[in-house]
């Protein structure tokens, strides 16, 4: 799977990412997965971590419903849901394994480890019959 987004998006969320630490951001993202196998991020919700701790995320129910009709307002569908790594590498944690629900979601991680340089990649968690499998995908990033 390849994904586009654009670089206005990447920067706000690492601007939101940056001011909710020591605490993980999150949020959903959004757009069109045309048959061609590229899906293109048209919208990056930056969504409230009820959990408020720097190891987990829980999306504020009301935000998210309050997204998704605001996606179907706008012809979007739901892609998946990005989050951040306060501490750690951008990479699914075990407790991100545990949670991914949806194998058709992208889960894009965004690591401020090194702040002056934050990683932002995207994964697909599918479950399989011994566990569930973690796939890195193409990740691009549109200049503009």
């Amino acid at each position: 799977m390849r994904i586009t987004i654009k670089r206005s998006d990447v920067d706000e969320m690492i601007r939101h990412a940056l001011s909710e630490r020591p605490d993980e951001a999150c949020g959903l993202i959004a757009g069109r997965d045309p048959e061609d196998g590229t899906r293109v991020i048209e919208k990056v919700y930056l969504l409230t971590n009820t959990d408020h701790t720097n190891e987990h995320f829980s999306i504020d129910p009301k935000e998210q419903l309050k997204a998704v009709k605001d996606m179907r307002a706008n012809g979007m569908v739901p892609l998946g849901n990005w989050h951040s790594h306060p501490e750690t590498p951008s990479r699914p944690s075990e407790e991100d394994i545990r949670l991914a629900n949806d194998s058709r979601a992208s889960y894009l991680i965004l690591s401020l480890e090194n702040e002056d340089a934050p990683v932002l990649n995207a994964f697909c968690i599918e479950k399989k019959e011994d566990g569930k499998s973690v796939r890195k995908e193409e990740l691009i990033v549109l200049e503009g």
